[in-house]
This record gives C-alpha cells, sequence and structure tokens, in this order.
C-alpha cells in the first residue's frame, strides 16, 4: 500500500462515516447490544468489539489501523501517552526473575521504568554494542530493547544486524521508532518485533496531543490489548485519535517539509567554529550515515550540537539569545525548540548517559530555513564575543 494513501485514506470512506470528509469522533463510553449472548460474545473479544471505551473506539481504531498500515504490522494499540505504549509493551514481554538488555542510549522515562520493574524482579543492563550484549546475556534474557538513531547521541545501528542477532539468541525485539516515523524507517520490515512511537511528537505534529502506540504482528498485540492496555488504563481518547487521523493526512507534506529545514541548519552548523560537532544522521560526516541511508528513506529534524564550550552560564546564555527557537521538551511540531540536557537533567544522570556539558539539542521546525539560521549565527557570534 501507498503510504500517502494510508495517511488520507485508508479506512476514511466506511459506511458509518457517513460521506463525512473528517470521520466522525465517536465520544460515547458504553456500546449496547441487542441480547446477553451478544454482550458476552463481545466480552471476550473486546480487543476487536466495541464494548466500553476502556477497550477500544471507533476513531480509536481507525488511527490504530492507519498506523498498523504505515508500519507494515498486522496490528496497533494506540495509549493516552508514548509511556503508556513503552511500559505496557515491555511489561507484556516480561516476567519476574526476567532480564532486560538495553542497546545504546534510550529515553530517559524508559530506563526509569526499567528500574521501576526492578521491585518485580525485572532486571535490565545497559549495553553500547552487541559484543557487550554477547558478555551481559544471560539465560533469563528476554527482551532487546532499542531506538534507531538514538537518544540524544543520534547514534544508528544496523537494524537487521541487531535483530538478527537477537533472534539468534531467542530473544524478543522492541524499537522506539518515533525519530523516524513510519515514512522514513519501517523496523517491522527488518525483523523487529514490536516498534513503539510517541505519536506527541511528528505523526501528532502540531504540539496538542500526548499519545503512544505499539505495532507489531497479532499474535503479540492481541495478548497485549486483552491485558496491560485494559489493566493499565492508558487508553487514548477518541478525541486524541481524531488528532491522530488529521496529524496523519498532512503527515507526508510536514516531514518532507522538516527534512529539508533540519538539513540546512545541521549543514549551517557543522561548519561554524563555535560548534564541535553535529550529530544529524543524514549529514555525510555523521559515522552512522551510511548505514542509515540504507535502512531509512529520510532523515527528520531533530538533532544535536555540542558547543565549544565547557561552562554552562555559556551554554544557557547561548540559548537566551535565541529568538525564534524557543526553549521546551519534546520535538515535532510546527514551532523550533531548543534544550540543553546539561542545564536540565541531574549531574549524576547527565555524566552516567555521557552527554557533554555543550550538547544542544535542536528540534528544526516548520519556519524559513534561512530565519533559523541567522537566529543561530546570531547566539553563536555572542558566545565567539
Amino acid at each position: 500500500m501507498d503510504d500517502e494513501w494510508i495517511c488520507g485514506r485508508l479506512g476514511e470512506d466506511e459506511p458509518w462515516a457517513l460521506g463525512a470528509v473528517n470521520p466522525p469522533v465517536f465520544e460515547n463510553s458504553v456500546f449496547t447490544f441487542a441480547t446477553a449472548e451478544e454482550l458476552g460474545e463481545a466480552v471476550r473479544n473486546e480487543d476487536e468489539r466495541y464494548v466500553y471505551w476502556r477497550g477500544t473506539n471507533p476513531t480509536v481504531d481507525l488511527a490504530q489501523r492507519k498506523l498498523a498500515a504505515l508500519e507494515r504490522g498486522e496490528r496497533a494499540k494506540c495509549f493516552a501517552s508514548g509511556m503508556g505504549a513503552i511500559s505496557a509493551t515491555i511489561s507484556s514481554l516480561v516476567s519476574a526473575g526476567d532480564h532486560v538488555l538495553v542497546l545504546g542510549a534510550v529515553y530517559g522515562p524508559t530506563t526509569q521504568f526499567l528500574r521501576y520493574l526492578e521491585k518485580f524482579g525485572v532486571t535490565h543492563t545497559h549495553v553500547r554494542d552487541l559484543a557487550e550484549g554477547d558478555s551481559a546475556i544471560k539465560a533469563s534474557t528476554r527482551l532487546l530493547y532499542f531506538e534507531s538513531p538514538s537518544y540524544m547521541a543520534y547514534q544508528v545501528v544496523d537494524i537487521a544486524e541487531v535483530t538478527g542477532w537477537a533472534r539468534e539468541r531467542g530473544l524478543v525485539t522492541v524499537m522506539d521508532n518515533t525519530w523516524s516515523t513510519p515514512l522514513f524507517q519501517k523496523p517491522l520490515t527488518m525483523g523487529v518485533d514490536l516498534v513503539v512511537h510517541s505519536l506527541s511528537k511528528y505523526i501528532g505534529g502540531h504540539s496538542d496531543l500526548v499519545g503512544g502506540v505499539v505495532a507489531g504482528p497479532a499474535r503479540l498485540i492481541r495478548p497485549l490489548a486483552l491485558t496491560e492496555y485494559q489493566l493499565f488504563g492508558a487508553a487514548m481518547s477518541p478525541h486524541d485519535a481524531a488528532k491522530v487521523i488529521k496529524g496523519l493526512r498532512t503527515l507526508p507534506v510536514r516531514m518532507a517539509a522538516h527534512q529539508e529545514r533540519g538539513l540546512a541548519v545541521a549543514a549551517f552548523l557543522q561548519d561554524h567554529p563555535a560548534v564541535r560537532s553535529v550529530n544529524h544522521p543524514g549529514l555525510p560526516s555523521h559515522p552512522g550515515h551510511a548505514i542509515a541511508s540504507r535502512q531509512m528513506s529520510g532523515f527528520s529534524s531533530l538533532f544535536s550540537l555540542v558547543l565549544d564550550t565547557e561552562s554552562r552560564p555559556e551554554v544557557g546564555a547561548f540559548l537566551a539569545r535565541l529568538r525564534h527557537f524557543r526553549i521546551g521538551v519534546s520535538w515535532g511540531g510546527f514551532e523550533s525548540l531548543v534544550n540543553a540536557p546539561a542545564l536540565s537533567t541531574e549531574e549524576s544522570v547527565r555524566a552516567t548517559m555521557g552527554i557533554p556539558v555543550g550538547l544542544v539539542r535542536l528540534s528544526v521546525g516548520l519556519e524559513p530555513a534561512e530565519t533559523l539560521i541567522k537566529d543561530l549565527g546570531l547566539a553563536l557570534e555572542g558566545m565567539a564575543a
């Protein structure tokens, strides 16, 4: 199926839409049945039947169909947040006594959740590469979790190599694909078992939505849908699902614009004397560029740079001089955002993650690239002064 057709039309011509150009939003919390027997059958299959909002809903179901199709998965489940999707997915795959391998840098709250699971007897180990993975793997290891590109450093791993390694050792793989979106990278086609996303980022696209999704084969999604999805209570609302559907309609156009602007800004920064390095997989100078170009069809506009300084006040002053980049977390919306982890992360956490003091994360939005480049240039001149 064509991705643009999936984003714009898949499932939107169903009879229940009554010809509406925007699919109706089903706000009801309860669905009724003609007989008690019909209700009983629906309850036993609540992951596919409409019974109660916490199970599923026609509006949420449409968003799930589109996201599953984009990822080339059989099914998907949408959650009320990205962490809702991540925590439910990991919980569905491990039991007391199990061990999880984490490859490379991952989203901070994901690590926090893995630490939380320690109280239930689930342990984890962070490894930098597969060689370390061979040393860290245990008889109790069940799951390999990773991102590509990775959190903050945007390092790239060979997804097919990772999944082959994991499969040989009997491990289930889960990958966070939020950075690329399903348009630019399809991990399920490279052997990943389950893919998770924060829908709050590029897919939502307007900084007005918090949501998450997991996509993959029905054999893994159905048990999760009947247990963790129901019991954790992090069900997506129909209104947020409608925002996902609207965000998907413009996703191809927006991602093309994000890619163009992000690469233009990154290219400017890598040649600036006040910048030590730029971590953007789309740049030929990036150490993972060849792998990224092979397994990705495009690049998003989230990346980091390292300023030529070890001074926290100087990093803070650089951020303060910016006028078009707004200081904040998250990414993927219209607006350009900037964040310096050394100023907002505990020192022990920063040191553990190996984040340099001068590391600055940029989310390049949809403003003109020339405007953003000028803004950054003026702020960098202030450092040289």
